[in-house]
């Protein structure tokens, strides 16, 4: 990690800390807390891959704080109620994700009776295809939601909890349906469009995340990846998935990718005294999700190098 890089991820780490409320969360923007559940987790993930802890690191107090408020939001049916009053699987994955990987460190019991209730939530909405859709039930899959399910069921694992062999087969097979051989890239659904560069970083990464190291379809997709990625459609999203999976590919794919992503991103960050962040999408989306969202995602890819979190790991 040089020093610049260093700086910024620091900076960035801090930027994040001041911008969350007072209740623990963390919102898209000032006036709007439809996803907190959601902007709280992939915060708490930018902490995580940057080695703080509840009661570990100069950030300890405002994981701790974070942490908090996604226990108040796992209801007793073990869904995730957003400020909305809705449930969202995307929500729920990232949720399931960030406790997970904290609860892998700490063996809170207390946390773990709610990580338990939410995985149960992801294997009760699993489709007979093997894959996921926005609502907590069993009706449909696309391979955006579907990934954040597999990664969050993957770090409940490595966590220890108990995660059937046969919804993890499910899910491999759901995403191999989605590949598009003439391109080597994934479509959004089985036999539904062309592929595209989030979609494939979403199902390259699910495919390693289920210990699928050897599939034959690794190597065409991280090509895909690496010749599509100045794709600017979801490409914060996809680059969220597509530097974990290019990192556990490791080798020259990895360098390249890294190299490039750093570049682009220390050219779009902004610095203030001895605070850093991204104020926009650098894909020029107007999607509203704002810089939390985007320091939040942009800090964990910068971060990837450091190779705390087992999820981020072969």
């Amino acid at each position: 990690m040089d020093a610049e890089t260093e700086q910024v991820i620091q900076g960035a780490l801090r930027w994040l800390a001041a911008a969350q409320s007072p209740s623990g969360a963390w919102f898209s923007a000032p006036n709007d807390n439809k996803h907190a559940a959601s902007m709280t987790g992939y915060t708490l993930m930018a902490f995580l891959v940057n080695g703080h802890l509840p009661d570990e690191g100069e950030h300890r107090k405002t994981v701790a704080q974070g942490l908090r408020f996604l226990l108040e939001t796992v209801q007793p049916d073990g869904n995730l109620r957003d400020i909305d009053g809705k449930s969202y699987m995307y929500s729920h994955g990232i949720v399931t994700t960030a406790l997970a990987s904290i609860y892998g460190q700490s063996r809170d019991p207390a946390l773990r009776a709610d990580l338990e209730r939410m995985v149960r939530v992801i294997l009760s909405a699993q489709n007979k295809e093997g894959g996921w859709r926005y609502q907590p039930r069993p009706k449909d899959a696309d391979i955006s939601v579907s990934v954040l399910q597999v990664v969050a069921l993957r770090a409940a694992k490595n966590a220890g909890i108990d995660v059937p062999q046969e919804t993890i087969d499910r899910a491999i097979a759901y995403v191999r349906s989605c590949h598009h051989a003439n391109s080597g890239g994934f479509t959004y659904q089985p036999g539904r469009g062309d592929a595209g560069f989030a979609r494939t970083a979403a199902a390259l990464y699910s495919l390693q995340v289920c210990g699928e190291y050897t599939d034959p379809r690794l190597g065409p997709a991280s090509a895909y990846l690496l010749a599509n990625l100045r794709q600017k459609r979801w490409w914060t999203y996809g680059n969220y998935y597509a530097a974990p999976a290019l990192f556990m590919m490791g080798g020259d794919s990895w360098k390249r990718y890294y190299a490039e992503m750093r570049k682009e991103l220390l050219a779009g960050v902004r610095r203030e005294g001895n605070q850093a962040w991204w104020d926009t999408n650098l894909d020029n989306q107007k999607d509203g999700v704002g810089p939390v969202y985007c320091t939040a995602v942009y800090t964990t890819i910068l971060a990837m190098p450091y190779h705390y979190l087992p999820l981020y790991q072969r």
